[in-house]
């Protein structure tokens, strides 16, 4: 299996930075794992390190190519969850440390993942965003109840609330898990904070993935969202994943790759975006026929 990993990070207009991530490779798959430490409670870099170091300990545990995904995304969950926790209890005077998730486990072609909270998983298809999670939030659910509209979500001054977290209070989140995708070539996996995805629209950033490669990609992405916010910018954070193939790529010359770029030229740019989206759902039909099912998550 071949891919490419890219990240990058901006602290915003804060004292501090709360988000953590990382790319956890072994000789089976990769785990991307992403938190986002609440800037309302102490210590929330904690809460976030607490997950990384969770997810690490328990997948490199495994051994083997993960045969049972649902039960290690609850493990590294509901684990990280107790020991921010127990953490908390331990300070003198006690705190209440929270974080989001957001995991992928990328196997075999397949990416998986959970989440818990507004930090968000997309899947890209030449800068489409056909997959992205819903957040557990309060605009979120009024959205869902049809109180509100998606452009009142950007302004309702309960925007930063999330309904869901790990740590914070002892009752365990609730985790939204979804179905695998075969990935296909070219397709980006990424994670991120709100503080990229709230100044910058699934659009904006599909644009910016298809045009420039990725770790490029990745770091326009947040010196633009942090543009766009100032002067009040959230710690940024994204972690992404190009899947190249599942076996060794076959050598491409020049000449190939210039025709190519001459074909593309020539093509109407119209005629062009219309195929292009229509293959796609040709592509992920059954995917997205299964998108409303109880427990997954939402394309866009």
């Amino acid at each position: 299996m071949r891919y490419e990993i890219g990240q990058a990070n901006r602290l915003g207009n804060r004292h501090s930075n709360q988000d953590r991530f990382k790319a956890i490779e072994s000789e089976h798959g990769v785990l991307l794992v992403l938190g986002d430490g609440m800037g309302g409670q102490a210590s929330g870099e904690v809460a976030a390190q607490l997950l990384i170091d969770t997810a690490e300990g328990i997948y490199l545990d495994q051994g083997d190519a993960v045969r049972d995904v649902a039960r290690l995304f609850r493990a590294i969950i509901l684990t990280a969850h107790h020991r921010i926790i127990e953490w908390g209890a331990r300070q003198n005077p006690p705190v209440t440390p929270g974080s989001t998730a957001v995991l992928c486990l990328l196997q075999q072609g397949d990416a998986y993942w959970a989440h818990v909270g507004d930090s968000r998983l997309y899947v890209f298809h030449h800068g489409l965003p056909i997959y992205r999670t819903v957040d557990h939030s309060y605009v979120e659910h009024l959205y869902q109840k049809g109180r509100i509209s998606r452009s009142e979500q950007e302004s309702h001054p309960g925007r930063n609330m999330i309904t869901q977290c790990i740590g914070c209070q002892q009752m365990e989140p609730e985790i939204t898990l979804a179905k695998p995708v075969s990935l296909k070539e070219g397709d980006v996996l990424l994670l991120c904070s709100d503080g990229l995805w709230a100044p910058l629209d699934d659009a904006q950033m599909g644009t910016i993935l298809e045009t420039h490669p990725l770790q490029q990609s990745l770091d326009l992405m947040t010196e633009q969202a942090e543009r766009n916010s100032y002067p009040r910018s959230d710690n940024i954070s994204v972690i992404a994943l190009r899947f190249i193939s599942n076996d060794e790529p076959v050598a491409t010359t020049p000449a190939a790759k210039n025709g190519a770029r001459k074909r593309a030229a020539n093509e109407d740019p119209v005629k062009s975006a219309i195929a292009q989206i229509e293959e796609v759902l040709k592509e992920y039909e059954q995917e997205i026929g299964n998108k409303k099912t109880g427990s997954r998550d939402q394309g866009d």
